[in-house]
């Protein structure tokens, strides 16, 4: 029987998607480095599977500090996917 994502899980995987979308939008220039890093700290969230889990991986941070503050800001499009990771966290654990 196939595992069911949680809604941690699956807006995890929609954040990394958002994140892939700019990374392959970037590749030849030397700014898809950095959003080959931060699409890697994305995978390691959906890894975690659970809400509980990734938030000890953030470790008190927000996903945006988490991803990177700068990089979060010069590519705002991927505001929203934080933003229904964090909110699918919060209410996962509550």
């Amino acid at each position: 029987m196939p595992k069911r994502k949680s809604i941690s899980e699956a807006a995890a995987g929609k954040l990394i998607s958002a994140i892939q979308k700019k990374w392959g939008s970037e590749l030849g220039d030397p700014v898809a480095d950095e959003s080959e890093y931060v699409m890697g700290l994305s995978h390691g969230l959906l890894q975690a599977r659970t809400a509980k889990v990734m938030k000890g991986i953030l470790d008190g941070k927000s996903i945006r500090e988490y991803l990177g503050v700068d990089w979060v800001d010069n590519h705002a499009s991927v505001l929203g996917s934080i933003e229904q990771l964090e909110l699918a966290i919060a209410n996962e654990i509550a």
